[in-house]
């Protein structure tokens, strides 16, 4: 009974999840990856299967912006023959940011493809946006890297890493497609997005502009910047209401990692100008992926709901 109520305490204080399970720190053969986010451990656990143990640093909700080491991650970095993170400055917590710098196995997924090819990524107000796993086919460049990595570890598996890898990109890449022609039902005059934070430039640049559009950067704006920490004025709130009022877009969308405080504020002041604008009431996925039985459960389900979320509400206002 007192280790069942230890159990409950410890839960309570929230260490739960934190600790590694039990086949990362044993020594099995196996190769042992951790990666910073969920998304990416999902892709890294779909190429390397059963033949690796995998493990995702910053679990549920939590902010990967601000995320700082905590209790028990120390031997995850330990136990850890690949460490794999999103770079681009993303986790840019102080802790963990030390950590990933000094460490001599951890790899930067989206330093290592800007520095191949700066093309594809995007800057906002000078700074480098590191989501962009938000483009699937861009995204989906991190396979041939991970592939390499996993085999250079393992090189008995890599003819299945390899197989793996090469089957993978070929489902991102037809979900992509079918991803843009299904958001390219709506018209272009209502694909226009509103969410809480900086985390959709790469989705408008790729899936709600048309074709080689210049101001596809104009099809999106947010409240928060890039990082959800970041600080917010009064002049941000403004700017996305004028943005709502010159486009006549009558819903907003929330995500599932940030309160709604901005858009409230928003919905308040568009409706005080006589626009009626409604909060959608299922969010959006921006940095995290979503928990068992959400249906956004892996990187591209979590996609496809943005999609088919967007969809549904714009289509509304059609």
């Amino acid at each position: 009974m007192k280790k069942i109520l230890l159990l409950l305490l410890v839960c309570l204080l929230g260490s739960c999840g934190k600790v590694a399970p039990p086949s990362f720190s044993e020594q099995n053969g196996k190769v042992k990856v951790l990666s910073t986010t969920a998304i990416i451990d999902d892709l890294v656990g779909t190429i390397g299967g059963d033949e690796i143990d995998h493990i995702s640093l910053i679990m549920g909700d939590l902010d990967p912006h601000s995320y700082e080491l905590v209790k028990g991650d120390d031997e995850k970095f330990l136990g850890a023959d690949i460490i794999f993170f999103n770079g681009l400055g993303l986790e840019h917590g102080a802790s963990l940011r030390r950590q990933l710098e000094s460490h001599p196995r951890a790899i930067g997924l989206g330093d290592l493809l800007y520095h191949k090819d700066p093309t594809p990524f995007v800057i906002v107000d000078e700074v480098l946006d590191p989501h962009f796993w938000m483009d699937i086919a861009l995204f989906s460049k991190v396979i041939d890297p991970i592939v390499e990595m996993l085999s250079e570890k393992d090189p008995s598996h890599r003819t299945l890493f390899l197989e793996r890898g090469e089957r993978l990109k070929k489902e991102m890449i037809s979900k992509d497609q079918k991803l843009l022609e299904e958001i390219h039902l709506i018209p272009p005059e209502k694909r226009y997005l509103v969410s809480s934070h900086d985390a959709f430039h790469y989705f408008a640049k790729k899936y709600l502009s048309e074709p080689g559009e210049e101001n596809w950067m104009d099809r999106f704006i947010a409240p928060e910047g890039l990082a959800p920490d970041g600080q917010m004025s009064i002049l941000d709130i403004q700017e996305v209401s004028d943005f709502l009022c010159e486009h006549r877009i009558h819903v907003v969308f929330p995500e599932t990692n940030i309160n709604q405080d901005a858009l409230k504020k928003i919905v308040s002041i568009c409706r005080e100008k006589g626009l009626h604008v409604k909060i959608a009431s299922t969010p959006l996925y921006g940095d995290t992926m979503g928990g068992r039985g959400t249906g956004a459960e892996s990187y591209l389900k979590m996609i496809e709901h943005n999609v088919q979320t967007l969809s549904s509400q714009l289509a509304e206002e059609s």
